[in-house]
């Protein structure tokens, strides 16, 4: 796989734990959320770095076999070029669904192709 691909998954990756430690103490209620302007625009910022990475490795590769990896994109392009009409609840929905099978999702990628960089470096040492 090539470098800047991995690369962007690693950020993609980062940009999900990101949302999962804003979101570790706080109270899982979507009025708490949609009146934080703060956390909003954390939330705003990291699907944008998701989408942004994405777009990065669709355009290195783009048969590059991820899911809902179009709509990583047009969320990113959403928020940046839409902002006015992103809801607060389709945030939320990010946070609470979206997000954590993307981290899902991008952990399998890494951890088979660390498998196979294992499998293909080892050359039979152990």
């Amino acid at each position: 796989m090539d470098e800047n691909i991995l690369k962007y998954l690693e950020d993609v990756r980062l940009a999900c734990d990101d949302v999962e430690q804003f979101f570790a103490n706080y109270p899982n209620r979507f009025d708490v959320f949609s009146n934080d302007r703060m956390m909003i625009r954390a939330v705003e910022r990291s699907a944008e770095i998701m989408g942004e990475a994405v777009n990065r490795i669709l355009k290195k590769d783009p048969a590059f076999s991820l899911p809902n990896a179009r709509a990583i994109v047009q969320t990113r392009n959403r928020i940046i070029h839409s902002y006015e009409k992103v809801e607060n609840e389709f945030l939320w929905g990010l946070v609470k669904r979206h997000i954590p099978e993307l981290k899902k999702e991008v952990e399998r990628i890494l951890a088979e192709y660390e498998q196979q960089y294992n499998r293909e470096n080892n050359n039979g040492f152990d």
